[in-house]
């Protein structure tokens, strides 16, 4: 194998890039991967990056909006110095022997290997990401550690080590792009950049991944949705979360109040909630293990629950996602 070269590091010359792309990827993580390339190609008036897109067959890649992207195939594609792999959903399906073949094929020339979204997975599957540290999509982070335990498992927005560089999603992908920009051509260029999309600044790549997803915290209030996401199957009693920041009761209900417009009880329980919805939608659980799992204690309880916040009942959440996909 090649010694990889390290390509955050001060560079003018443009980077080789391959975008490889799978059916059903979200078009807003594509998006997230190519739009800063070209944007940074049109501040610098010259190629800051040169990218290739690539699809795992001979037929274009179909994202989940039913764009097209056609491609190199994998099989055909021979060399780049960064390879972004941008996947979403039917990741068992993508992890064939041929694409994970591919991917450490192309890892062995020496290219950095990124992963954005379901990316990650792709990548540890093929055993590329076995004693880095990396992350992905929060809904898949416990069975993703669960899976590969050679993988330092962050859970992050980003993660960049050494030569591997993976996303939990769209947003911090422009965010872990953005800090490719930044090691090859400054920060100040990556923040005009950053500033064609208006976007505000990179959050700290270390910053959680957030199931809710806001951005009006304060960092008492960050640090007490952390501790509530890492606790949603035995809810922690607010004096208990209180005493673990170093804070009060009060100050924690004043904190929520002014900041996100709630309770510090009424956010956990949406964070159970929405935990709740995914496990119902996404996954074969049974419904008492469900409810188990994001803190209720009895069936009637987490039902009433569920209703209010969803509109209808876990059990014709269900139903209807499963007539919707035959």
């Amino acid at each position: 194998m090649k010694s990889a070269k390290n390509i955050l590091q001060p560079e003018h010359r443009a980077l080789k890039t391959g975008l490889l792309v799978l059916d059903d990827c979200n078009t807003l993580s594509f998006a997230a991967a190519v739009d800063p390339m070209r944007a940074a190609n049109r501040l610098a008036d010259r190629p800051a990056f040169d990218w290739d897109y690539v699809t795992a067959g001979d037929s274009p890649a179909r994202l989940t909006s039913m764009l097209q992207v056609p491609g190199v195939p994998l099989a055909r594609f021979e060399q780049c110095e960064l390879m972004i792999v941008v996947a979403g959903f039917q990741l068992a399906r993508h992890a064939r022997p041929s694409l994970l073949s591919g991917l450490r094929r192309i890892a062995g020339t020496g290219a950095a290997m990124a992963g954005i979204d379901g990316g990650p997975w792709l990548l540890a599957e093929a055993g590329l990401l076995d004693g880095h540290a990396a992350t992905t999509h929060w809904e898949d982070l416990e069975n993703f550690a669960i899976r590969f335990p050679q993988v330092d498992v962050r859970p992050d927005r980003f993660v960049a080590s050494d030569t591997r560089l993976t996303s939990g999603g769209a947003t911090p992908a422009i965010e872990m792009m953005l800090h490719v920009i930044a090691a090859r051509h400054g920060a100040g260029f990556a923040a005009r950049v950053a500033g064609l999309f208006l976007y505000d600044g990179p959050q700290p790549a270390t910053r959680p991944q957030s199931r809710l997803g806001h951005h009006r915290h304060t960092a008492l209030t960050a640090r007490a949705h952390a501790l509530m996401e890492a606790a949603l199957d035995d809810p922690l009693p607010l004096a208990e979360i209180a005493r673990q920041l170093g804070s009060s009761a009060r100050s924690l209900q004043q904190q929520f109040r002014l900041r996100l417009d709630t309770t510090p009880q009424d956010h956990y329980l949406q964070l159970r909630l929405a935990e709740a919805r995914r496990l119902v939608t996404d996954t074969d659980m049974p419904l008492m293990q469900v409810a188990m799992a994001t803190g209720f204690t009895s069936q009637s309880s987490f039902a009433r629950a569920f209703r209010t916040a969803h509109g209808l009942s876990a059990r014709d959440l269900r139903a209807s996602r499963a007539t919707a996909a035959e």
